[in-house]
């Protein structure tokens, strides 16, 4: 008998008397923190996306594809709110507490934003 064998595009190998197939995971991608709250969405409330995208192998990569968009999103969205609030360097060496205020509450926002757009649609 032969060590291994390939049908219907799968690798088999001889171990004893049987086959096994010799199957391989595709390669799985950090999802980060945005990626992590879209999975508990999805598995909460579009349980018929999560089992799709689950089976058919790509929850992985459209997790990473989402995590990248999303902090892209809200580094963008930092930039914007920052320079629209007049966050500045000048601030922070006048008024720190007004500056962390600040800081804190653009950051919410672009938070909040993110995730009403992307994570929780």
């Amino acid at each position: 008998m032969e060590k291994y064998i390939k049908q219907n595009g799968i690798t088999y190998e001889l171990r004893g008397e049987q086959y096994y197939p010799l199957l391989e995971l595709p390669e799985q991608k950090e999802i980060g923190k945005w990626g992590l709250l879209r999975l508990g969405y999805l598995k909460r409330f579009a349980v018929a996306k999560y089992n799709e995208l689950l089976t058919s192998g790509e929850l992985n990569s459209y997790l990473y594809n989402l995590n990248e968009e999303a902090q892209e999103r809200y580094e963008s969205l930092i930039v914007d709110f920052a320079e629209s609030h007049g966050l500045t360097e000048e601030l922070k060496a006048k008024d720190q507490m007004k500056w962390v205020e600040l800081a804190n509450y653009i950051a919410n926002a672009a938070k909040e934003i993110v995730e009403s757009e992307l994570i929780f649609r």
